[in-house]
């Protein structure tokens, strides 16, 4: 009974790997036609723009943006930034409320698979497809389907669809202030508007602008080639 056990566990998760690298690798080379957050949005019937542009058609600022906004040390991390990780922990036991630490690839895999509430389960399972697109896409690859399906407003998917609803004008045509702009409401683009700034996102919009300039300096985009 052990032993048939035993080869039901060892099928079973080799099913589920089997299962997880045909939903992973093949984006290394196809385009996401949609995504999880996007299948949601329209089985509750709401609208949704979306529009894949290729890594050429982004032009420089806005991956400088959201990386200056959402994870500096995506060129440098395996997926998962310990240090923010291991400080938000640290404040959650001072007392101070859990804080987010996901790095960029984290949140495309939860973006591209998973769902939005927040559970230890679905976080299990994003830690896991994490590694897995860390180990089969390239840095630029992971940056550029981010740069595609990140929710930017309400239904509103991709760097090219934000461009165009609230600049009228495409990502290689935006500068470091319209750029960081959109990056600055990435945290929560249900409650963060582009269209409406609070003082709070004005802010936030001028430090990414520091930490673009800083990056530029440092030819972060260079580390991607």
């Amino acid at each position: 009974m052990l032993k048939r056990l035993r080869r039901w566990f060892l099928a079973g998760g080799l099913s589920v790997f089997g299962l997880s690298l045909v939903m992973v690798v093949p984006f290394h080379w196809i385009d996401p036609p949609t995504t999880a957050f996007m299948l949601q949005d329209r089985s509750n019937r709401k609208p949704v723009l979306y529009e894949w542009l290729s890594w050429k058609n982004m032009g420089v600022a806005p991956p400088i943006a959201v990386v200056a906004a959402e994870d500096q040390k995506f060129a440098s991390h395996f997926g998962f930034d310990v240090k923010s990780i291991r400080e938000s922990v640290e404040d959650f036991n001072d007392g101070a409320a859990l804080r987010g630490a996901s790095t960029i690839t984290q949140q495309v895999a939860k973006n591209l698979y998973l769902w939005p509430s927040k559970s230890f389960f679905r976080k299990g399972i994003e830690a896991y497809l994490t590694v897995l697109i860390e180990a089969t896409w390239s840095k630029k690859r992971i940056l550029e389907i981010y740069l595609n399906i990140a929710e930017f407003g309400p239904g509103i998917y991709g760097m090219g669809a934000a461009s165009e609803m609230y600049f009228g004008k495409s990502p290689i045509e935006l500068s470091d202030d319209e750029a960081a702009l959109l990056a600055a409401v990435l945290p929560n683009p249900k409650r963060m508007h582009v269209d409406h700034p609070t003082p709070y996102i004005r802010e936030r919009q001028n430090w990414i602008i520091a930490q673009m300039q800083r990056l530029r300096r440092e030819q972060w985009l260079m580390s991607l080639e």
